[in-house]
């Protein structure tokens, strides 16, 4: 019986077939499992770690490009709409890495639900399908939410304040007559609406089309900020999340 076989039988198996034999005690599974979990904690916590840099990128840029163009009335409130941009394209980065992050966070909570925690503290008897997940996605690994959703967390977490704040100063920017290179007597007056929109010209871009187009841009993230689904998330399981 496989269950019977010894260490040295084992050892000659392996040779015969010339692949690694299967684990046959409870102590190689064990082992297996411990060193499978590290495995997969090292991975998340790569990817986790990747996701970090990208809000950092993008926490930096937010703050170089707010004082380079609210420092001196000569900066263009163009500078704003590029730090928008990039903003933007960091997003659309960190969301393709929450994608990967999210696989490996799977199977290390899977394992951490269903097998570590009724080592731990043992409630029911132990589901004998529980690790089917796991290998299923071991074997065919795919992504389990889309790259919509994933840019839809990210953004409702950290990117939707990061863009808050770059509309405030972009308001401030063009509608505060300190803020503009024909600043008179430097008294910090309300403009009037036509001069706002004035203001908010982009080149040979009109100012209207400019207030529409940012306008268009923050409907579609106050939208995709709170269209989010969080049923099939881990706040179904707990408040700990990422």
């Amino acid at each position: 019986m496989p269950g019977d076989m010894s260490p040295l039988s084992h050892s000659a198996e392996t040779k015969r077939t010339g692949s690694p034999a299967l684990p046959v005690t409870s102590m190689e599974t064990i082992n297996t499992m411990v060193h499978y979990y590290r495995g997969e904690l090292g991975r998340m916590a790569g990817w986790r770690d990747r996701i970090d840099r990208t809000s950092n990128w993008a926490i930096t840029v937010v703050a170089a490009l707010l004082s380079v163009s609210l420092s001196t009335p000569t900066s263009h409130h163009g500078v704003l709409l590029f730090a928008m941009l990039l903003v933007t394209l960091l997003l659309m980065i960190e969301a393709r890495r929450y994608r990967f992050f999210d696989v490996y966070r799977a199977r290390v909570r899977q394992l951490e639900r269903f097998y570590f925690a009724e080592i731990l503290n043992p409630r029911a008897a132990l589901d004998l399908d529980w690790a089917a997940p796991i290998a299923k996605s071991l074997r065919k690994p795919e992504f389990l939410i889309s790259y919509r959703d994933a840019a839809c967390r990210r953004l409702r977490r950290n990117y939707c304040w990061m863009y808050l704040i770059l509309l405030l100063a972009w308001a401030l920017k063009i509608s505060s007559s300190t803020m503009q290179t024909q600043a008179g007597a430097g008294k910090d007056i309300a403009l009037a609406v036509e001069h706002v929109v004035a203001n908010a010209a982009l080149g040979p871009v009109p100012g209207g089309v400019v207030l529409g187009f940012v306008a268009l841009l923050y409907a579609a993230i106050a939208y995709f900020s709170l269209k989010v689904d969080m049923s099939d998330t881990e706040l179904a399981h707990g408040s700990v999340h990422v």
